[in-house]
């Protein structure tokens, strides 16, 4: 293309685009203080529905968030519950060996000694304790003769 054919096409542009008048715009003050809006029972009715629906679609949601909220926090319970289970599940074998230690007949033997405590004779021991140690296992009941003593 040459220099003088840019040259035409531009003015050509420059013509079509300015081609007319100019459009301005002026402000007028409209003033609808006197007009009175007219209500559409209809239309009424469709926003009664639409927010009704609303509100019952609002409480779904918000129970559905509440039982997840308290599921993980009755998780949470849960996990601290079985952490404390474990924490006494311990100190209840720490106990029960603490318990075996102490009613070692050798430390209680050694201990008597100590004490300068003699055997007991034949006869003088008692053994209050079943011989089963199983707690849930029935106990037979006996009875052991009282005498009794008339004073006058």
């Amino acid at each position: 293309m040459s220099a003088a054919t840019q040259g035409v096409n531009i003015s050509r542009r420059r013509k079509s685009c300015w081609a007319g008048t100019p459009e301005v715009y002026f402000a007028k003050a409209i003033d609808n203080s006197r007009l009175v809006k007219v209500e559409d029972p209809r239309r009424k009715k469709e926003m009664k529905h639409f927010a009704v629906a609303l509100c019952c679609l609002f409480l779904l949601v918000m129970t559905y968030a509440l039982q997840h909220f308290k599921a993980i926090e009755y998780g949470y319970k849960i996990e601290a519950l079985k952490s404390q289970r474990d924490g006494l599940v311990d100190l209840n074998r720490a106990l029960q060996l603490e318990d075996a230690s102490l009613k070692d007949p050798s430390r209680i033997d050694g201990l008597a000694r100590q004490f300068g405590m003699e055997p007991p004779q034949a006869g003088q021991v008692i053994r209050m304790d079943t011989a089963s140690t199983d707690a849930s296992a029935p106990v037979m009941a006996s009875v052991t003769p009282v005498s009794m003593i008339a004073v006058r």
